[in-house]
């Protein structure tokens, strides 16, 4: 199993990007305990959800009835307001240790969270322990409230990644396996898609017979997921599965493979028998086993792979240089999509530059069938990790959306010595075809504790949020958040008046009011007759209302405040 350090941590005041830019809030979360922040997650109302792992002393139920110490550590969760002020604060786990690993706000406000499990039955865990470690899955409402959850596993050890919510409503879940009983490789990748009730539908398994890692994944419009893997593995030829039963679940026209093969896809059977209906039909081909078709150019690569919405594969990529890149960041984009991660090679593979020093970043952009558009290689100094990766658009002809330009964030530190001014936090600007408009960055300044840098996320509002972990002594991390605002970042925002996401709509709807207002703000929902359907106050610059209710057709929205009335059309499904 991975370490729950994932990614890179790094000592980093998160104080010092304040310098140069405005303050808006700042939250210290206290802890007693040893605690490990994976994840931030904004919502679309701009609320927020810091993910992770801690060691909770109350003690869990068994089956049994009987109670038991918690030996480990559980999912945390804790739900932020817009001013950063706590809503609810949430554990879930078993006796044993449970990582929560990645976290996605779901459209009607509630939250999926992933994680590595190696609880059996007891306390909030309601599945018994399948192997080593197991996928845990928790759907929650926005009340932290638990839905339903998933376990997913072989009798190997298996990790979660990364999870994202489909255009169907539904779920794809990514992670790694590692097993004694060797699929591909030493560590292979496999994606789950689940319905929007948690069953499991699908489940492809690919790999290549190095070590193959889930580093990023983003729902695509046409209903798929596409996925950054970090590879250090050459092409591999396909796998064939037959059950025990003699039932056959081909990926080639090859022959059954090996036993161990069948062992796992037999795991992945009796997952998806567990969590289907009573009754009811499965799908026909489950489990798909596909090699890397690509070629390795060096120690790792960036490995992109398209999934449709049943999570088989469209296409996959590679790009790399004769030594080590890894992706971090994926977007999807007007052409295409884009990608972002670190690279230590030279111009050599198909990687067109040279890195300037140390470890660069890399980004490359591809059209919808993975062809390569431009690449671009970015310095700024030692080590340069990237964090995050926005899209700005702008309205175009015909209320079309075009690109404006890519933000990158990350930060740069010193790979063999730590000291005050070794590291830094930058954005990157670029145009649509990679030219670089502006980048701002600020030195570190002394430390007198540890501070790591997690998660740093672009908000709607032009608004960056900086999450991570800070601490006196060890064994006492406190969770920290910052919400920072800056004038290039405003510049780039387009700003309406009023706007209505997503739209059309379906059951949830969030009204945004683009202007800064004092109080109350009034908004009211009417048909095209005039005939009020629905009111409702707001102290929110973005607000959800319950369209489910609406019948088909066009409504209007009204914002209402002491010094303006704005309006916009809506379309219900």
């Amino acid at each position: 199993m991975k370490n729950i350090s994932i990614g890179v941590f790094f000592l980093f005041s998160l104080q010092f990007f304040a310098q140069e830019s405005k303050t808006v809030w700042q939250k210290d979360l206290k802890s007693s305990t040893q605690d490990f922040l994976s994840a931030m997650t904004p919502t679309l109302d701009r609320q927020i959800l810091l993910a992770g792992s801690s060691i909770n002393q109350k003690p869990k139920q068994l089956a049994t009835g009987l109670q038991q110490q918690n030996r480990g550590y559980d999912y945390h969760v804790v739900k932020l307001d817009q001013n950063g002020n706590t809503v609810w604060d949430k554990y879930f786990g078993g006796t044993r240790h449970d990582y929560l690993i990645s976290s996605v706000a779901t459209q009607e406000g509630g939250f999926l969270l992933a994680g590595t499990s190696f609880s059996n039955q007891a306390g909030e865990k309601k599945a018994s322990n399948i192997g080593g470690s197991d996928v845990w899955i928790i759907r929650l409402d926005e009340n932290g409230e638990e839905l339903w959850q998933q376990t997913l596993g072989t009798t190997g050890n298996d990790e979660a990644s990364a999870v994202v919510q489909a255009a169907d409503q539904g779920f794809f879940v990514a992670g790694n396996i590692s097993s004694s009983k060797q699929l591909f490789g030493s560590k292979d990748v496999f994606v789950s898609k689940l319905n929007k009730d948690g069953k499991l539908m699908q489940t492809t398994v690919l790999g290549g017979k190095g070590l193959d890692e889930v580093t990023a994944m983003i729902p695509t419009e046409d209903g798929g997921s596409l996925i950054a893997i970090y590879s250090t593995s050459g092409t591999t030829e396909n796998k064939v599965y037959t059950s025990p039963a003699g039932q056959h679940y081909p990926t080639s026209a090859e022959k059954p493979d090996s036993k161990s093969t069948q062992n796992f896809a037999a795991d992945l059977l009796m997952s998806l028998q567990q969590t289907s209906d009573q009754g009811s039909q499965q799908a026909q081909d489950p489990i798909q086993l596909q090699g890397k078709s690509e070629d390795n150019f060096g120690a790792g690569d960036y490995w992109i792979v398209k999934l449709d919405k049943n999570a088989r594969i469209q296409w996959q990529k590679s790009y790399g240089g004769t030594r080590d890149d890894r992706p971090k960041s994926l977007a999807f984009t007007e052409k295409g999509y884009l990608i972002s991660g670190e690279s230590r090679s030279s111009s050599s593979g198909n990687k067109k530059e040279n890195i300037k020093e140390g470890t660069d970043i890399w980004v490359i952009s591809l059209d919808k069938d993975g062809n390569e558009l431009w690449q671009k290689n970015y310095s700024f100094g030692n080590r340069d990790i990237a964090m995050s990766l926005d899209v700005f658009r702008k309205s175009g002809k015909n209320n079309q959306s075009e690109d404006r330009g890519f933000l990158i964030g990350g930060y740069t530190q010193a790979e063999e010595k730590i000291h005050s001014d070794d590291e830094k936090f930058w954005m990157l600007y670029i145009d649509t075809n990679g030219k670089e408009e502006w980048r701002k960055h600020v030195e570190g300044k002394s430390r007198k504790k540890e501070e790591r840098l997690v998660s740093a996320k672009l908000q709607n509002d032009g608004n960056f949020l900086l999450a991570g972990t800070s601490a006196e002594e060890l064994g006492q991390e406190n969770w920290k958040i910052i919400k920072l605002g800056s004038k290039e970042l405003e510049n780039l925002i387009e700003k309406q008046e009023i706007r209505i996401y997503p739209n059309p709509v379906e059951d949830y709807a969030y009204v945004e009011i683009g202007f800064e207002f004092q109080g109350e703000a009034d908004i009211s929902l009417h048909d095209l007759s005039g005939k009020l359907v629905q009111t409702l106050k707001t102290q929110k610059g973005v607000t959800k209302i319950n369209t489910s209710s609406l019948l088909q057709g066009l409504y209007i929205v009204t914002a209402k405040t002491q010094n303006k009335n704005v309006n916009v059309k809506i379309i219900k499904k």
